[in-house]
């Protein structure tokens, strides 16, 4: 094996790139260790004898991936976890999302004539104060009350 430091340091120079980017030919390693000066170098770089190597980029796949799963709702447990729940989903946001559903079902309740218009307008009253944590509940509550039937 032939020294090609000095030839490996003046290819870097003229493809201005690191030593560790200079790739040299291996079946022209004896033709690459004559050269002695940069314009044999130069010479052999335009011959294709010395090449720079491209340069190593970071791989976005596994970013991607991850990014994917998240979009699924993955990798959100415990120890991926920053903020305090108040920072991820303050209150407001949460108690929207709870009464909308609640006033929704309400909704469909007395559209579909299951409840009257009286039993909608208590129960609206009662969602507001924050009686129930959902739609489940307010529905057993309605059936203990014997407001509506149990579905089977």
């Amino acid at each position: 094996m032939t020294d090609l430091r000095n030839q490996k340091r003046l290819a870097a120079s003229i493809l201005k790139c690191g030593r560790n980017r200079v790739w040299v030919d291996p079946d022209r390693s004896e033709e690459v260790a004559q050269a002695a000066t940069r314009g044999d170098v130069r010479v052999l770089a335009s011959g294709g004898a010395i090449k720079a190597l491209q340069k190593t980029g970071i791989s976005k796949g596994r970013a991607r991936k991850a990014a994917a799963q998240k979009a699924k709702g993955r990798r959100t447990g415990q120890g991926s976890r920053k903020g305090t729940a108040n920072a991820r989903q303050s209150k407001k946001d949460r108690w929207m999302k709870t009464i909308r559903a609640l006033r929704a079902s309400l909704m469909e309740l007395r559209d579909t004539e299951v409840i009257d218009r009286s039993v909608y307008r208590e129960y609206y009253r009662r969602v507001k104060g924050g009686q129930f944590r959902s739609k489940a509940h307010m529905r057993n509550h309605m059936v203990m009350e014997g407001i509506i039937k149990e579905e089977k």
